[in-house]
């Protein structure tokens, strides 16, 4: 090529096709899945070497501290691990819980364990209702003008009303 000849659109077109590969490369990792996880991990080995009649401490030396307890009918240990899976800018949502739950006997030594999963949880629901405050009813002039009148900026006006008016009644 000599430097009089002009540049086809043709010699650019490779470095216009990289680009756009790479750019479109770099949009679509972000529309991967992305998986969490929360919570307590859980080992084989260390939930088979939990038996019955073991005390509280052992529980917690072989598995940790739990991560809720309870002390319903007896006392409980629970141990609760989920996993999350989202994608880009989407809400996640749970793809699998395990709960172990470590139930006591009166003289705190393992009584029973039980695993549960997904499958077995209830959905609860939370109500998100707000209570309404008083001043989402106004408008922005009915606040401002509202305060002004109950602010005693002249001498001798009552609470609410102008200089010299009489409450209850005319001027």
């Amino acid at each position: 090529m000599h430097r009089d000849e002009p540049i086809s659109l043709w010699s650019k077109r490779p470095l216009g096709a990289c680009l756009a590969a790479a750019l479109l490369a770099s949009a679509l990792t972000g529309c991967g899945a992305q998986i969490d996880r929360h919570g307590h991990v859980f080992m084989d080995v260390d939930l088979a070497q939990v038996q019955p009649g073991m005390s509280k401490d052992q529980v917690m030396t072989t598995l940790g501290s739990p991560d809720t307890t309870s002390s319903i009918n007896g006392e409980a240990y629970y141990y609760i691990s989920t996993t999350q899976k989202s994608y880009a800018f989407l809400k996640p949502w749970e793809i699998d819980r395990k709960v172990v739950a470590v139930y006591f006997n009166r003289q705190a030594t393992v009584d029973n364990i039980a695993q549960y999963g997904l499958k077995d949880g209830i959905v609860v629901r939370y109500a998100k209702d707000e209570t309404p405050a008083r001043g989402k009813d106004l408008g922005v002039l009915e606040q401002i003008f509202g305060n002004i009148s109950q602010r005693k900026m002249f001498k001798g006006q009552t609470q609410g009303g102008m200089p010299g008016s009489i409450p209850g009644g005319g001027p």
